[in-house]
């Protein structure tokens, strides 16, 4: 677990130290949650067209559960595992929010984001020849945009991903 750990550690550092100041705009852009509402409405415009009123009333519903459900988990791993997020420890890294939160394991961003791309790339793919990899995509934008502002290790991106593959899927 020790070697995992360091390993993390390694990957974060490595990938963190890639970005420039060029590109933090975009970075803190794309990690921010509010930024997605554009794509949100755009795929509400997009269920609602293929799928009529009813039936996307009750994926927003489910959508609604869902990223409950993938919030609140993410928030009982955090509780039980305590591990602290890198812009809590002194490393040489880039850390680019004003507020860094306690702890990280696992990213609730990265899960959310694969949760609502699964499920909703699930019910347009049929529409849309490339909804599923355009929602994949966006997930491992936002996922990496974690890594880059200094907010996730990579495991914690990982692990976030593979528990919100299996939500969006179930859901």
């Amino acid at each position: 677990m020790e070697y995992l750990l360091h390993l993390d550690r390694e990957i974060f550092l490595y990938l963190n130290n890639l970005g420039t100041p060029t590109w933090d705009w975009f970075w803190i852009f794309i990690t921010n949650k509010w930024s997605s509402i554009p794509l949100y409405a755009f795929l509400i415009f997009l269920l609602y067209k293929k799928i009529g009123l009813r039936t996307t009333i009750l994926a927003l519903v489910l959508i609604a559960g869902m990223i409950t459900c993938t919030d609140q988990l993410a928030n009982v791993f955090k509780d039980g595992f305590m591990r602290l997020r890198p812009c809590n420890l002194d490393l040489d890294a880039r850390f680019l929010m004003d507020y860094c939160g306690g702890y990280g394991f696992f990213s609730a961003h990265a899960c959310s984001s694969m949760a609502l791309a699964i499920f909703v790339g699930s019910i347009l793919k049929r529409y849309f020849k490339y909804a599923m990899p355009g929602m994949l995509f966006w997930s491992f934008l936002l996922g990496y945009s974690r890594i880059y502002v200094g907010k996730h290790y990579p495991g914690d991106v990982v692990v976030g991903f593979m528990i919100g593959a299996i939500i969006g899927t179930l859901f």
